[in-house]
């Protein structure tokens, strides 16, 4: 398993939250995280890579 962390976006694009989320791969990793979105974005990464950005105004995903 790989650790990620989704970290919960808000006002000036700062964290306000974090979730770690273990998974196998990426694309597991972004169905959990897709789960996390709300009213805030999210941001998923992997150590020091970024592996996509949520979108809770559009619901759209955008992978880095």
């Amino acid at each position: 398993m790989t650790a990620y962390r989704a970290y919960i976006v808000g006002p000036h694009s700062r964290p306000i939250g974090v979730v770690n989320v273990d998974c196998a791969d990426d694309d597991q990793a972004i169905t959990s995280a897709s789960r996390l979105v709300d009213h805030h974005d999210i941001e998923l990464w992997q150590m020091d890579r970024p592996v996509a950005r949520f979108d809770a105004g559009s619901k759209q995903v955008f992978r880095k």
